[in-house]
C-alpha cells in the first residue's frame, strides 16, 4: 500500500447508522458444500429479516463472479482471493451499519478466520451448513458433482478438493434433517439473542 494514502474518517460512524435500524451491524457467513443449503437459506432468512423491517444484503457466490470477481477462477489462489475480496466487501456494508448475509462455500478455515479478523469480536457469525456429501449430493442443483465425478470440473469441493470443516461455529445447520422454516426461525433467535437485531419494543431509546 502506498504510504500516501492515508485513511479519511467519516463523521457519520458506522454505530450512527445501526442505531436508527433497531439492529447491530454484523456479517452471517454461510459456509459449507455445493448443495448444502447456503443460498436457499441465506435467501430465506434475508427475506425473513426485510419483512420484519431490517436492512439486509446477500452476497452470493455465484452472482459476485459474475462482476467482482469474474477474473477469478476455482484454483487454490483464486478461491484464497475470492474470499479476501468478500470479506472487504462485507466489511464495506457492515459498516453502514447494514446486516450482510454472505452465502460462499469458502472451504479453508485460514480463509474463513481471514475475514472473522476483519470484524469486531461478536459481529461474524460463521453458519456452517453441515450437510452431509451424499445428501449434497443427491440434490446436485447444478449437475456440478456429477460433472467433478467424471472429471469435468477440476478442484471440486468435496470431490478433489478438500473442504475444512469449522470446529466451532456460531451456527450449525443440518438441510437434511431441518427445514428451511426451522434454519430460519434458529438464525433470528440467535440474532435476537445476541441483541444484533431488536424487536421495535426492545429497541435502544425505545
Amino acid at each position: 500500500m502506498s504510504e500516501n494514502i492515508v485513511w479519511h474518517h467519516q463523521k457519520v460512524t458506522r454505530a450512527d447508522r445501526a442505531s436508527i435500524k433497531n439492529q447491530s451491524p454484523c456479517l452471517l457467513w454461510f459456509t459449507g458444500l455445493s448443495g448444502s443449503g447456503k443460498s436457499t437459506i441465506a435467501n430465506a432468512l434475508d427475506v425473513a429479516l426485510f419483512e420484519r423491517g431490517y436492512h439486509t444484503f446477500l452476497l452470493d457466490g455465484d452472482n459476485v463472479r459474475h462482476g467482482l470477481n469474474k477474473d477469478l477462477g476455482f484454483s487454490d489462489e483464486d478461491r484464497v482471493e475470492n474470499i479476501r475480496r468478500i470479506g472487504e466487501v462485507s466489511k464495506l456494508f457492515t459498516d453502514s451499519g447494514v446486516i450482510v448475509l454472505s452465502a460462499f462455500i469458502s472451504p479453508f478455515t485460514s480463509d474463513r478466520r481471514l475475514v472473522r479478523n476483519l470484524f469486531p469480536a461478536g459481529e461474524f457469525i460463521e453458519v456452517f451448513m453441515d450437510t452431509p456429501l451424499e445428501t449434497c449430493e443427491q440434490r446436485d442443483p447444478k449437475g456440478l458433482y456429477e460433472k467433478a465425478r467424471a472429471g469435468k470440473i477440476k478442484h471440486f469441493t468435496g470431490i478433489d478438493s478438500p473442504y475444512e470443516t469449522p470446529e466451532r461455529p456460531e451456527v450449525r445447520l443440518d438441510t437434511s434433517k431441518m427445514s428451511v422454516d426451522d434454519c430460519v426461525n434458529r438464525l433470528i433467535s440467535y440474532l435476537l439473542d445476541r441483541q444484533l437485531i431488536f424487536t421495535p419494543s426492545h429497541a435502544p431509546g425505545a
